[in-house]
């Protein structure tokens, strides 16, 4: 059963819980904290993409760290992302009319409202970064493109062979993932081992994709967003958000947190993170977050560890 992970207190009483799973590895990959059902298996979304790039890396995708980031995001499509998803292609002697992502609107709320009434397109959803990565590795390899999202294609099978050896369990649902690409269950323990195994890998292809992602943290998300806004001031943080209210985030010494938020919700995202941090002696900036009455504040949001 999932367990609590964060109240929301309104005059001094809890209102509302948010449940969970959690799980805190040390350096050694020992668990440190466990929360709720870290075996319970779950869909880890966007927090994955470091494990598919690291496997198109590994298969051949060879980019300057500034294009693998986006191949790693899940971006606010700005101007800057869709021109940097449009270079990935064009390295490839493709255009944006090869992706197969779902249509969709910028993700960024100031990017949203930027693009107004126009249509969604599929450069403009938040996963085209990965799709653009993926079209680049198929043809690299001389994999066809028009089904490169199937799951019995060749690069979605070395995804899933990625993910099962960096987790250290096989997948026991495979699905789509909202973009349209294969989604591959594993447990909230398996997220974040598989996490920890980016994080210290000693291969070229683990070290290119933390590089890229440390120094671009803002093509890993967009200006504003939490991920950006941490990665950029805690030394070492690699830290992803997926869909559904799942989150990673790890450090150069391989501590790693994972967590699953039962609801889906991404409201206690930053005070559950800060607490997880604060476990490894990590002070995360100050993000707490209120609880309002007639426009003043009457309570919080506290991690419940």
């Amino acid at each position: 059963m999932p367990a609590a992970l964060a109240e929301i207190i309104r005059n001094e009483m809890v209102e509302s819980v948010h449940y969970g799973h959690l799980v805190l590895l040390n350096a050694k990959g020992e668990t440190q904290l466990a929360i709720g059902d870290i075996n319970l298996p779950i869909f880890p979304r966007s927090c994955v993409k470091p494990l598919q790039a690291r496997a198109m890396v590994k298969a051949g995708l060879n980019l300057e760290p500034k294009l693998l980031a986006l191949v790693t995001a899940s971006h606010s499509g700005s101007e800057t992302h869709i021109d940097i998803v449009r270079q990935i292609l064009i390295s490839a002697g493709l255009n944006e009319s090869a992706l197969q992502c779902a249509l969709d609107k910028p993700l960024g709320e100031v990017e949203r409202k930027q693009w107004g009434d126009a249509a969604p397109t599929r450069i403009a959803m938040n996963c085209s970064g990965k799709h653009a990565g993926m079209l680049a590795t198929c043809i690299t390899n001389n994999w066809p493109i028009e089904n490169y999202l199937a799951m019995d294609h060749p690069l979605q099978k070395l995804i899933l062979d990625e993910i099962e050896s960096a987790s250290g369990e096989k997948s026991v649902n495979k699905t789509f993932d909202g973009c349209g690409a294969p989604l591959f269950a594993v447990s909230t323990l398996g997220l974040a081992r598989a996490i920890q195994n980016v994080t210290v890998g000693a291969d070229s292809a683990s070290a290119q994709i933390r590089h890229a992602m440390r120094e671009f943290p803002e093509l890993v998300s967009g200006i504003g967003r939490l991920t950006q806004r941490w990665m950029s001031v805690i030394p070492g943080l690699l830290m992803k958000e997926g869909a559904e209210g799942v989150q990673i985030a790890s450090l150069s010494d391989g501590r790693t947190l994972a967590f699953k938020i039962s609801d889906g919700g991404f409201r206690p995202f930053s005070v559950i993170t800060a607490a997880a941090l604060a476990q490894f002696g990590v002070k995360a900036p100050d993000e707490s977050v209120s609880v309002f009455g007639g426009g003043a504040p009457v309570g919080t949001i506290r991690a419940t560890f």
